[in-house]
């Protein structure tokens, strides 16, 4: 006679959620952007079904509809600014994500939590994440160079930055110099365990970031690695961040569990480009149910550990009522 019945507890609906030992809430939502220069301009992302860039002015109309659907935090990126060998562009004030974070600040103030993306590889001519010199990309001028950018995203007002470039040291070098401006209150988000990973194609196509030669395998992470993924995490604790992310998030849940269970820190993922744009082009084939899959992902990404979860999914789960 069996006296264990594990589907006593899956009988009907009510039941099913009384014990379900994950939930999702659209707090846990963050949703990125890219940002464009002119006006009145929205240009689908044909790599990813249903993404645009905007400009300025559309992105505040954007924001203004999402805020409504429950989208209250956004991550920014800049596309199309001037390139150069050093990316100097990104630390200009004028610069398309500094005139984004102002302007959104005026419109909507702490309504809208806004944290930028940190990196150069959308603003240099060869496309690599930090400064190269003797055909390698410098570690500690990158750093400064970072620090920079993300000072001046400060100064224009973001409530956050989140450096993605891996180079070693660009936390504390951040940290260190937003403090010294007084900053102190700009949170940091770390990419910390960031892999040369393949989802990231139509991402590169939507930032206009693909690496001129070469790949970023000297600075990202061996996606065979999940030890020196952890000591990444720590490291960037140790030098000041208030989030650890993972990126990707689906092939590496295991990398979020144990960055979870090692860390007191809120724990972030990136639900990347391909990982959003081979669902949706899935469904537009009748492949996959779209709902189904979207939150069977977000669940998995919540059971690993994540609190916060970048997705592009983000505004078809609310508009649409998936939670």
């Amino acid at each position: 006679m069996l006296i264990n019945r594990p589907r006593r507890l899956r009988k009907n609906p009510i039941v099913r959620e009384m014990i379900a030992e994950t939930m999702l809430s659209k707090n846990m939502f963050m949703y990125p952007h890219f940002i464009v220069s002119g006006k009145n301009t929205v240009q689908p992302i044909d790599a990813m079904p249903g993404i645009s860039r905007f400009s300025i002015d559309e992105l505040r109309k954007e924001v203004e509809g999402n805020l409504k659907l429950g989208i209250n935090k956004i991550l920014l990126f800049g596309v199309g600014e001037r390139k150069s060998e050093d990316g100097s562009s990104a630390w200009h004030s004028d610069s398309l994500i500094p005139e984004a974070v102002s302007t959104l600040k005026s419109a909507f103030g702490n309504d809208l939590y806004i944290a930028t993306d940190i990196c150069l590889c959308a603003y240099t001519t060869h496309g690599h994440c930090g400064i190269i010199k003797n055909d390698y990309v410098d570690n500690d001028s990158s750093v400064l160079a970072l620090a920079r950018m993300a000072l001046s995203h400060a100064e224009a007002g973001a409530d956050m930055v989140a450096p993605s470039d891996m180079m070693d040291g660009r936390v504390g070098g951040i940290r260190s110099a937003l403090d010294e401006k007084g900053f102190v209150n700009t949170a940091l988000m770390s990419y910390a365990i960031k892999f040369a990973s393949s989802y990231y194609g139509p991402f590169r196509e939507a930032a206009d970031s693909a690496p001129g030669k070469g790949d970023r395998k000297s600075y990202q992470m061996d996606f065979r690695n999940g030890r020196e993924a952890l000591q990444e995490g720590i490291t960037d604790e140790h030098e000041g961040a208030d989030v650890l992310m993972v990126k990707p998030a689906l092939a590496y849940l295991d990398v979020i569990k144990n960055l979870r269970e090692n860390t007191l820190l809120p724990v972030a993922c990136y639900n990347v480009s391909a990982e959003y744009s081979m669902v949706k082009m899935a469904a537009q084939a009748g492949v996959v149910n779209e709902q189904g899959i979207v939150m069977e992902n977000m669940f998995a990404f919540a059971r690993a550990g994540a609190q916060i979860i970048i997705t592009y999914h983000a505004k078809d789960i609310l508009k649409n009522a998936w939670l």
